[in-house]
Protein backbone atom coordinates (compact mmCIF):
# COMPACT_ATOMS: atom_id res chain seq x y z
CA UNK A 1 0.00 0.00 0.00
CA UNK A 2 1.61 3.72 -0.80
CA UNK A 3 2.72 5.56 1.99
CA UNK A 4 1.78 8.69 2.88
CA UNK A 5 3.84 11.67 1.19
CA UNK A 6 4.35 13.98 4.24
CA UNK A 7 6.20 12.91 7.48
CA UNK A 8 3.50 15.61 9.44
CA UNK A 9 1.11 13.12 9.75
CA UNK A 10 -1.99 14.48 12.17
CA UNK A 11 -0.57 18.65 12.30
CA UNK A 12 -4.08 19.48 11.56
CA UNK A 13 -5.47 17.96 14.50
CA UNK A 14 -4.38 20.28 16.80
CA UNK A 15 -3.93 23.36 14.04
CA UNK A 16 -0.06 23.24 14.57
CA UNK A 17 0.77 23.49 11.11
CA UNK A 18 4.62 22.75 10.33
CA UNK A 19 6.32 25.34 8.30
CA UNK A 20 7.91 24.70 4.66
CA UNK A 21 4.24 24.53 3.20
CA UNK A 22 1.52 26.80 2.83
CA UNK A 23 -0.96 27.25 4.80
CA UNK A 24 -4.97 27.35 4.81
CA UNK A 25 -7.32 28.66 7.32
CA UNK A 26 -10.63 29.18 6.46
CA UNK A 27 -13.76 29.52 8.90
CA UNK A 28 -17.82 30.23 8.65
CA UNK A 29 -20.60 30.53 10.51
CA UNK A 30 -23.31 28.12 10.39
CA UNK A 31 -26.91 28.27 11.30
CA UNK A 32 -27.09 28.42 14.73
CA UNK A 33 -28.22 24.35 16.55
CA UNK A 34 -27.11 22.68 13.18
CA UNK A 35 -24.15 21.03 14.55
CA UNK A 36 -25.80 17.02 14.25
CA UNK A 37 -26.37 17.91 10.82
CA UNK A 38 -23.51 19.46 9.56
CA UNK A 39 -20.58 16.95 11.48
CA UNK A 40 -22.92 13.82 9.98
CA UNK A 41 -22.79 15.68 6.08
CA UNK A 42 -18.65 16.36 6.93
CA UNK A 43 -18.53 12.68 8.17
CA UNK A 44 -19.99 11.03 5.94
CA UNK A 45 -18.88 12.69 2.45
CA UNK A 46 -22.29 14.38 1.82
CA UNK A 47 -20.75 17.83 1.91
CA UNK A 48 -18.23 17.05 -0.18
CA UNK A 49 -20.48 15.22 -3.14
CA UNK A 50 -22.95 18.17 -2.50
CA UNK A 51 -20.49 20.63 -3.39
CA UNK A 52 -19.98 18.39 -6.65
CA UNK A 53 -16.69 16.81 -5.74
CA UNK A 54 -16.47 13.07 -7.04
CA UNK A 55 -15.22 11.35 -3.76
CA UNK A 56 -13.91 7.29 -4.74
CA UNK A 57 -13.97 5.67 -1.34
CA UNK A 58 -14.97 2.40 -0.14
CA UNK A 59 -16.18 3.42 3.07
CA UNK A 60 -19.78 5.00 4.05
CA UNK A 61 -17.86 7.78 6.59
CA UNK A 62 -14.53 8.70 7.36
CA UNK A 63 -12.11 6.71 9.57
CA UNK A 64 -8.73 6.99 9.83
CA UNK A 65 -6.77 5.16 7.90
CA UNK A 66 -9.73 5.05 4.98
CA UNK A 67 -8.60 5.72 1.41
CA UNK A 68 -10.65 8.18 -0.44
CA UNK A 69 -9.79 9.84 -4.12
CA UNK A 70 -11.72 13.36 -4.44
CA UNK A 71 -12.54 14.05 -8.06
CA UNK A 72 -12.26 18.29 -8.63
CA UNK A 73 -13.38 19.21 -12.27
CA UNK A 74 -15.27 17.84 -15.20
CA UNK A 75 -14.98 15.23 -17.68
CA UNK A 76 -11.46 14.63 -18.93
CA UNK A 77 -10.26 17.77 -16.99
CA UNK A 78 -11.10 16.32 -13.31
CA UNK A 79 -7.88 16.34 -11.54
CA UNK A 80 -7.60 13.56 -8.90
CA UNK A 81 -5.88 13.54 -5.25
CA UNK A 82 -5.97 10.18 -3.44
CA UNK A 83 -5.80 10.78 0.47
CA UNK A 84 -5.74 8.54 3.31
CA UNK A 85 -8.06 9.65 6.39
CA UNK A 86 -5.33 9.79 9.32
CA UNK A 87 -7.24 11.10 11.97
CA UNK A 88 -11.54 11.42 13.39
CA UNK A 89 -13.39 13.30 15.76
CA UNK A 90 -16.78 13.04 17.02
CA UNK A 91 -17.53 14.53 20.21
CA UNK A 92 -20.23 16.67 21.69
CA UNK A 93 -18.84 20.45 20.48
CA UNK A 94 -15.93 18.37 18.09
CA UNK A 95 -16.64 16.72 14.43
CA UNK A 96 -14.55 16.05 11.57
CA UNK A 97 -11.67 14.66 9.78
CA UNK A 98 -8.02 15.23 8.28
CA UNK A 99 -6.71 13.45 5.20
CA UNK A 100 -3.31 13.49 4.05
CA UNK A 101 -2.14 13.01 0.49
CA UNK A 102 -0.87 9.23 -1.17
CA UNK A 103 1.59 9.29 -4.33
CA UNK A 104 -0.52 10.43 -7.23
CA UNK A 105 -2.46 13.45 -5.59
CA UNK A 106 -0.89 17.20 -6.83
CA UNK A 107 -0.11 18.38 -3.66
CA UNK A 108 1.75 17.35 -0.55
CA UNK A 109 0.32 17.43 2.50
CA UNK A 110 -2.65 17.27 5.07
CA UNK A 111 -6.37 18.96 4.82
CA UNK A 112 -8.88 18.52 7.62
CA UNK A 113 -12.61 19.32 7.89
CA UNK A 114 -14.16 20.27 11.32
CA UNK A 115 -17.45 21.19 12.64
CA UNK A 116 -17.29 23.28 16.01
CA UNK A 117 -20.05 24.02 18.27
CA UNK A 118 -18.23 27.36 19.78
CA UNK A 119 -21.10 28.18 22.94
CA UNK A 120 -23.97 29.05 20.90
CA UNK A 121 -22.53 29.58 17.62
CA UNK A 122 -21.71 26.50 14.91
CA UNK A 123 -18.56 26.80 13.05
CA UNK A 124 -17.05 25.15 9.96
CA UNK A 125 -13.37 25.44 9.80
CA UNK A 126 -11.09 24.01 6.71
CA UNK A 127 -7.53 23.72 8.20
CA UNK A 128 -4.57 22.60 5.72
CA UNK A 129 -0.68 22.70 4.93
CA UNK A 130 0.53 21.90 1.45
CA UNK A 131 2.97 22.50 -1.41
CA UNK A 132 3.22 21.00 -4.84
CA UNK A 133 4.04 17.64 -5.47
CA UNK A 134 4.59 17.73 -8.94
CA UNK A 135 6.59 20.38 -11.80
CA UNK A 136 3.80 21.77 -13.31
CA UNK A 137 1.85 22.65 -10.17
CA UNK A 138 5.09 24.61 -9.08
CA UNK A 139 4.44 26.47 -12.25
CA UNK A 140 1.02 27.60 -11.21
CA UNK A 141 0.91 27.89 -7.83
CA UNK A 142 -0.17 30.91 -6.92
CA UNK A 143 -3.34 29.76 -9.85
CA UNK A 144 -3.57 26.29 -7.38
CA UNK A 145 -3.81 28.60 -3.79
CA UNK A 146 -6.57 30.36 -5.36
CA UNK A 147 -8.28 27.00 -6.28
CA UNK A 148 -7.69 25.83 -2.77
CA UNK A 149 -9.28 28.80 -0.93
CA UNK A 150 -12.14 28.90 -3.27
CA UNK A 151 -12.76 25.24 -2.33
CA UNK A 152 -12.55 25.90 1.51
CA UNK A 153 -15.36 28.85 0.59
CA UNK A 154 -17.35 26.88 -1.55
CA UNK A 155 -17.74 23.81 0.81
CA UNK A 156 -18.28 26.62 3.81
CA UNK A 157 -21.04 27.57 1.18
CA UNK A 158 -22.62 24.23 0.58
CA UNK A 159 -22.43 23.10 3.95
CA UNK A 160 -24.41 26.18 5.15
CA UNK A 161 -27.36 25.35 2.10
CA UNK A 162 -26.98 21.96 3.65
CA UNK A 163 -27.73 23.16 7.06
CA UNK A 164 -30.43 25.78 6.26
CA UNK A 165 -32.48 22.91 4.22
CA UNK A 166 -31.73 20.61 7.97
Amino acid sequence: MPELTYPEVGATRDGRLPAGYDHLRHRVRLPDGCFTVAADAVLGWRLHRAAGVVMRTDAPRAEAGVRVTPGLGVGPLRIWGPTEVVWTVAEPDRAGFGYGTLPGHPEIGEEAFLVLREGDAVVFEVTAFSRPARRWIRAVAPAARAVQHAYAWWLGRTLRRLCAGQ
